[in-house]
């Protein structure tokens, strides 16, 4: 069994170094968070901003896209957005369903083209 998992050691200064710190930050913001209104100034900009990041991603990703994404068309990488948003409005914005229909309809028309 130890050999399936690695050196214990390793995988404690895994869990020390890289989890806990992080886990840390989001309980504190968990904590702050309760505290602040829904419709606060501070909350409002933190999601435009947020939602520019995802956005520059997104458009990065359909531009430069990287490893096997770079394999796929361009023209079905710029229309599989549209799609996606489409049927995000249809699900009555359903996060999951644009994402889902977005990936079926990439993988779809490249196993067609191939």
């Amino acid at each position: 069994m130890s050999n399936f998992i690695g050196d214990w050691n390793a995988l404690l200064i895994l869990l020390l170094a890289g989890v806990l710190p992080n886990e840390i930050w989001r309980v504190i913001g968990l904590l702050i968070g309760k505290r602040i209104r829904e419709d606060s100034e501070l909350l409002v900009w933190v999601r435009a901003v947020a939602t520019a990041i995802l956005a520059g991603v997104i458009v990065q990703i359909l531009l430069v896209p990287p490893g096997a994404l770079a394999l796929v068309p361009p023209l079905i990488r710029y229309t599989s957005l549209p799609v996606g948003f489409a049927a995000y409005l249809a699900a009555r914005k359903s996060v999951p369903v644009g994402v889902i229909v977005g990936d079926i309809y990439v993988v779809a028309w490249t196993w067609w083209m191939i």
